[in-house]
């Protein structure tokens, strides 16, 4: 007999699926929230926060991750912000344009009850990160900063620096500790879910590996929660990490669970391959990440230092000198004072290093640049 493929979601309009949903759920009284357990697997922002909540609520939780700590999980690498619908820059942004370009950023591929949801639920989520002390950047007044990023035409973005996902991991840890102080969240770090035991066609449990010890040990409960991220290793070029290796969701997979997309996982594009000499549009793309640090060689009769700059904004500098040959020339190697550059762009900070030490040097501005025979 062939199996039906159910995503549950509730019937009705988009934006009335999950409202109605909740209106006429069946509730579970507080007193038998004590009886039940729950099995929480991996604790990054989506394991760390659904253990902290469920513990919260009065749930028994137990949490389960492959690293030696909370803190050590691959949501660490979303650098770049998290999204809001929260219009604090009066640009027309809504709940509707955050669910219409997060289903055409996914390709229209995304369930889209589900995607209205979570842009709904957006605002909300950013107020639970602040109470959490995530220190996100904000303006000279003290409200909170937004910034435009991933094309869209809005200013929605949410960020802390350069390390969104990092706070945001500490932020989703800090709440996960409290309860773990609390005595309702049971934390085993260093276990490798190995199997889920599956009962009525329920999931009843896992078995999991002591990593430390190799012991295979059971632990059961109510239900389960499958958080252990994506399994983006299973092809050759990744920019993840090496412990998201889907040991977990395969075994769901063998018990039945179903892939919706399995190509449709997250990469970075640093890990596609360079194909020709000229620029691909990934390429170009990639030189308008602000954190990205490109690199020269610059040559000396002495020794060789390595200059490195970060690229600002695509129209305004070094986006193809960071495909070409940049060459600079110090004119001593004790004051290090710039004297030349070649190179098709009009200004880079450029700093000097060697094996013994770090040098600065000059900000190069609107530098004159010299033709190719001249050098």
């Amino acid at each position: 007999m062939a199996k039906v493929i159910d995503s549950k979601i509730p019937a009705g309009p988009v934006p009335e699926k999950w409202k109605e949903y909740k209106a006429h759920q069946r509730l579970v009284n507080p007193k038998n929230k004590l009886k039940l357990d729950v099995i929480v697997v991996g604790t990054g922002l989506a394991g760390a926060s659904a253990a902290a909540s469920l513990g919260e609520m009065g749930f028994n939780v137990i949490n389960l991750c492959i690293q030696d700590s909370p803190r050590r999980a691959h949501s660490i690498a979303a650098q770049g912000g998290i999204n809001a619908a929260k219009c604090y820059q009066n640009d027309g942004d809504s709940i509707y344009r955050l669910f219409y370009d997060t289903v055409k950023g996914g390709d229209y591929r995304a369930r889209e009850a589900n995607v209205y949801r979570l842009a709904e639920v957006s605002n909300n989520i950013i107020d639970q990160c602040v109470a959490q002390g995530v220190p996100f950047a904000r303006e000279y007044g003290g409200m909170l900063a937004n910034r435009s990023f991933g094309g869209a035409q809005v200013s929605r973005t949410f960020y802390a620096k350069g390390q969104t996902g990092q706070q945001l991991l500490l932020g989703a840890y800090s709440s996960l500790s409290c309860q773990v102080n609390a005595g309702k969240v049971k934390l085993y770090t260093r276990y490798e879910m190995e199997d889920v035991v599956i009962v009525d066609g329920r999931a009843r449990g896992i078995i999991a590996k002591n990593l430390v010890t190799g012991k295979l040990e059971r632990f059961s409960a109510n239900a389960v929660v499958i958080a252990t991220g994506g399994y983006g290793n299973t092809y050759f070029l990744s920019t993840n990490a090496m412990g998201c290796n889907c040991t977990a969701a395969v075994q769901c997979y063998r018990k039945g669970a179903y892939f919706a997309n399995p190509s449709y996982v997250q990469i970075h594009p640093t890990c596609i391959p360079v194909h020709g000499v000229e620029p691909s549009r990934v390429g170009r793309f990639l030189r308008r990440i602000a954190t990205t640090i490109w690199s020269a060689v610059i040559l000396h009769s002495v020794t060789s230092f390595l200059v490195t700059w970060p690229l600002v904004p695509l129209r305004s500098v070094a986006i193809r000198a960071s495909v070409s040959t940049t060459r600079v020339w110090l004119c001593s190697s004790t004051s290090l004072s710039l004297s030349t550059v070649w190179a098709s762009t009009s200004s880079c900070s450029v700093t000097a290093t060697s094996s013994r030490c770090t040098r600065r040097l000059l900000t190069c501005s609107l530098a004159t640049w010299p033709t190719k025979s001249t050098v």
